[in-house]
């Protein structure tokens, strides 16, 4: 062990009548740690918000949305056909999109219709399950009439609003009716509730409806055509590239939007609130990082004297800045590991108990989602150590600078 080390060691075990420097010491790796702590808990909380947010998201939406500048479009096998042949694509299916009026006996409520393909949806919107997919396949025959009623899928919240269950009729209106002697008449069928989903978000829940993507060209006149396709891709991080490809292969008038333009606002918000947290609660450390600089620069008008003994010993004024550095950095990286590991066994408790218990009608979600990452605890430890490191250059260049004379005489 060079000298250097073991003088800055010597110096972290205070003596009798440095009490009061060794409370500073204690404060200050007491400091770091909350700090640190702190900032991998907030942090793996919004991690943990972010994925949970992304994944049901995706569990709804489809990765890439292929449509026409000029609307609605035919040929859509043809083409469904042509993109899963595309590297990177792992399914397509073809979708019809409106706004709609529901009505029940009860009550009644806008929503979003989406036309579907029962054969290939599943492939692609992960929130529908097969086994209520087979339910729009075939009709049903009320009674003993000739009738026969087509199926929807709703979400919850709006089946909650129209006070339907499953196996409930439903009437589904829509503004693109038919002129008659008597005026214009909208297109009214109706629909028997075949199942509800639950995506866990309020704005999907409340407001999606699934047909069939036959009954819903029937019922807008859309006759063997579609708003769109939906495509699922094999990596979703490669998902605007994908897009590209597909539009360079069909070319105009056909565009594409990947799911991360589609949610660009959401994630963004996220993203800088993310980092506000960080720069926040960074805020913690700096302080912390200040009583190590008050510690350090209180040690070094304290030992002036051994200062310039060593000096006068023939000690650099390099070697006289590693001891206070030494230190320093002895303190913040105690102070950073027991923050690590605090935060690490927090987040843990939060994940496997979920303890903290949030309010359903303003969350998404009623726990509080935790997500670790190796990156975030790396970025923060490193964050930490930068910053104590910092604040040990002051007292350790002014130690270096003492006249040993001066320290001798007047000590």
């Amino acid at each position: 062990m060079s000298f250097e080390y073991f003088i800055g060691g010597r110096y972290l075990r205070a003596k009798q009548k440095e009490t009061f420097i060794s409370l500073i010491t204690i404060l200050s790796v007491a400091g770091v740690t909350v700090g640190v702590m702190a900032l991998i808990v907030v942090i793996a909380v919004m991690a943990g918000f972010e994925s949970d947010l992304k994944q049901r998201i995706l569990g709804v939406e489809s990765h890439i949305v292929l449509m026409r500048h000029d609307g609605s479009f035919s040929g859509y096998k043809k083409i469904s056909k042509q993109i899963n042949e595309l590297h990177g694509v792992e399914a397509a299916t073809p979708f019809i999109y409106s706004q709609i009026m529901l009505r029940s006996s009860t009550g009644v409520s806008g929503a979003v219709l989406r036309g579907i393909d029962p054969e290939s949806a599943d492939s692609v919107i992960k929130i529908l399950k097969n086994s209520v997919l087979k339910n729009l396949k075939q009709v049903q025959r009320k009674g003993n009439s000739k009738t026969f009623v087509p199926g929807i899928i709703l979400g919850k919240e709006l089946a909650r609003n129209l006070g339907v269950l499953k196996g409930d009729a439903v009437y589904l209106i829509s503004s693109r009716g038919m002129i008659s002697p008597i005026g214009y008449l909208p297109a009214m069928k109706r629909f028997e509730v075949v199942g509800l989903f639950e995506s866990g978000m309020y704005e999907y829940d409340g407001s999606l409806a699934y047909i069939n993507l036959k009954d819903a060209q029937k019922i807008l006149n859309m006759k063997g055509s579609v708003t769109g396709i939906e495509v699922r891709v094999d990596d979703i991080y490669n998902a605007r590239n994908v897009a590209k490809k597909i539009v360079s292969e069909l070319g105009f008038p056909y565009w594409a939007r990947d799911w991360m333009r589609m949610n660009h606002n959401l994630f963004s918000a996220l993203k800088l609130e993310k980092t506000v947290m960080f720069i926040i609660l960074a805020l913690i450390v700096l302080v912390a990082a200040f009583n190590i600089a008050s510690t350090l620069i209180m040690m070094v008008m304290g030992k002036t004297k051994d200062i310039a003994i060593l000096k006068a010993m023939g000690a650099m004024d390099s070697s006289i800045r590693k001891i206070f550095i030494y230190k320093g950095m002895i303190i913040g990286a105690v102070g950073t590991s027991l923050g690590v590991c605090l935060g690490f066994i927090i987040c843990k408790l939060l994940e496997k108990y979920k303890f903290i218990q949030l309010p359903g009608d303003v969350y998404y979600i009623s726990t509080l989602p935790v997500r670790l990452e190796t990156l975030d605890v790396f970025m923060i430890a490193s964050a930490a150590m930068v910053i104590c490191f910092v604040a040990t250059l002051y007292p350790a260049i002014q130690a270096s600078k003492l006249n040993p004379i001066e320290a001798i005489r007047y000590g």
